[in-house]
């Protein structure tokens, strides 16, 4: 397989040193989109918050496509950006870092605690193998009305059901299934969300009716 078709079909590649053209073509193309998405990273990181249709803008020529309601809070980092689609009402605190060498989908109505990171990307175990600058990337796909809580790391290939709740500090090795409250190292599903956390926002605490 070529480099491409080795990246996007979760083979192990290495991003340097091809002899056939379509390959060294290809790299290079990688090395101009992941300077021109530090460019914008950049830019977006040193635009004052009150700018904040010029920050969106920014945001919509970084990425590969997003809704209209979506607020990153500064500072954040992309590898591509191109790679990462976002849909909408979207919003991720400080530090959201997304090496996004292959695509990344994050639903409707996500929202990311600080410093979350996903990583679509990894490398081999064999020390040879990472000696020539081995990779392997895998998508990763949240869904909507997820929840990630601060300091989650979500690890290639993963995907996240619709409705559930990542916990702080969890890292996310395996499929999470819809509607559930997963959390751990490594992250396990606990229990399923149910009518108990429509009467209680937090455990042993009830829901205020003037909330």
């Amino acid at each position: 397989m070529s480099l491409e078709e080795n990246m996007k079909n979760g083979k192990m590649f290495r991003e340097y040193g091809h002899s056939d053209p379509k390959d060294i073509a290809y790299a290079k193309k990688l090395e101009t989109l992941r300077i021109t998405c530090k460019d914008k990273v950049f830019e977006y990181n040193h635009t004052i918050p009150s700018l904040q249709d010029t920050k969106k803008a920014i945001l919509k020529d970084l990425l590969g496509d997003c809704g209209e309601h979506i607020w990153i809070e500064a500072p954040m980092f992309f590898a591509y950006g191109c790679h990462t689609h976002i849909g909408d009402y979207f919003y991720a605190n400080c530090h959201l870092t997304i090496i996004d060498d292959v695509d990344v989908y994050i639903g409707d109505h996500v929202m990311f605690g600080p410093n979350v990171t996903i990583t679509v990307t990894g490398h081999p175990l064999d020390k040879d193998y990472r000696l020539k600058a081995a990779h392997y990337s895998e998508t990763v796909t949240i869904g909507n009305n997820v929840w990630i809580g601060a300091n989650a790391v979500i690890l290639p290939g993963v995907s996240i059901g619709d409705n559930s709740v990542i916990g702080a500090g969890s890292i996310v090795t395996h499929d999470i299934p819809a509607s559930h409250l997963a959390y751990g190292n490594p992250c396990r599903v606990i229990r399923e969300i149910n009518e108990y956390d429509k009467v209680y926002f937090r455990k042993g605490k009830k829901v205020n009716e003037d909330w």
